[in-house]
């Protein structure tokens, strides 16, 4: 392989123009040869997925007949290449079976094409401990052809025995000001940096949320919380997230099954497969989008609070500024902060698989008691 960090693909160039030291070590590895196993560490936002997708696609186009189109189907999401094993969990965790199936098992198996084999473990942390001792022994003796991508925000959840023998490439936060500069023109200023703080410098996340579906998701969390807050507001405004995120999972689904039926784009694959592969593309979409739309809420609940104490230069949808501070006139401020908690908690109780809609009924009421004023009617 011919490149180094000052002349990297495309694609990788691209996916890690704000992370210097990833740049600098991926490049290092496509020039040098890359090694079986790299676990790429950082938070949630700055790049992870983006990089491994480019790092896996220059691997795979390395020892192809027709290079350029190795690296494009590499670089669909989903991918239709099929020596490109991309693994993220189902709700809260990876499936042991499926991590035994799909990862451990398949690896004994020589490419389909080129030279090598990737494998992706996004969120990689959501491995059981019985997945991850059982992928010891892949990390240790690896077919020569094989190569293993972890994706981790939280690499101390995962044993000691997986990290070490894994080359780290760090990741680093992306202030939001560099996600803010990336969306330029695609929405207000205001709205853009109220974008790019929401999304915590996560560009695809930032750029979702000036769509049409992201507007829609924000507002849909932001009427949860004030309908709360409402002496008059009745109805049940939670459904509203369910709805779109059912929504947004199924337009997932779609483009995904659209995506891997292109027969051109590589090896083709059984209905079920196709079925298989864009059902879950659409599950992930849909889990995705319920705890966004909850993370707004809480960031509107906290926006709510520092304004209600007064801090309004902490805020982060400054874009409604005026909003916030109409609905925190006398309000005090520890009653939205409990709220944030209250959201939160139920956050961590869709990770156990309770059930949505109730998880949801029961936010709605507890935020109710909380925000309205002594007396209101719930």
């Amino acid at each position: 392989m011919s490149a180094n960090a000052a002349t990297l693909p495309d694609a990788l160039a691209a996916a890690t123009e704000h992370q210097p030291r990833a740049r600098l070590a991926l490049g290092a590895a496509l020039a040098a040869g890359p090694a079986h196993a790299y676990l790429f560490r950082g938070p949630r936002g700055a790049g992870k997925r983006a990089a491994a997708r480019a790092f896996a696609a220059e691997i795979l186009a390395t020892g192809a007949a027709d290079p350029e189109a190795a690296r494009r189907r590499a670089l669909l999401d989903p991918s239709p290449h099929p020596d490109l094993v991309w693994l993220a969990p189902r709700g809260s965790q990876h499936l042991v079976e499926e991590v035994r199936e799909q990862v451990i098992r398949a690896a004994a198996y020589r490419p389909f094409e080129g030279a090598s084999r990737m494998f992706v473990i996004e969120q990689a942390e959501a491995m059981r401990e019985e997945s991850q001792n059982a992928l010891l022994k892949t990390l240790e003796e690896p077919p020569e052809f094989d190569h293993l991508l972890l994706l981790s925000a939280e690499p101390e959840a995962l044993l000691e025995t997986i990290t070490s023998r894994c080359q780290e490439v760090s990741f680093a936060a992306l202030p939001p000001e560099a996600a803010a500069e990336a969306l330029a023109g695609e929405g207000s200023a205001e709205e853009v940096a109220a974008a790019a703080r929401l999304a915590g410098g996560d560009v695809e996340r930032a750029r979702f949320l000036l769509s049409e579906p992201g507007r829609r998701l924000r507002d849909e969390a932001e009427a949860l919380a004030r309908t709360a807050a409402d002496p008059d507001g009745g109805g049940a405004p939670w459904r509203a997230l369910l709805e779109g995120a059912e929504s947004a999972g199924a337009e997932a689904e779609r483009e995904a099954r659209a995506r891997l039926e292109d027969v051109d784009a590589g090896r083709p694959r059984s209905a079920r497969e196709i079925g298989e592969e864009a059902r879950r593309v659409g599950r992930r979409r849909r889990t995705e989008a319920l705890d966004l739309g909850l993370e707004l809420c809480a960031a509107w609940l906290r926006d709510l609070g520092a304004v209600a104490a007064g801090a309004p230069e902490v805020v982060l949808t400054r874009d409604r500024i005026e909003e916030l501070t109409r609905e925190a006139a006398g309000l005090d401020p520890a009653r939205p902060r409990r709220c944030v908690e209250l959201v939160q908690d139920t956050r961590r109780r869709l990770d156990l698989n309770v059930s949505e809609e109730l998880a949801l009924e029961a936010l709605f009421f507890r935020l109710q008691r909380t925000l309205r004023p002594p007396g209101a009617a719930v």
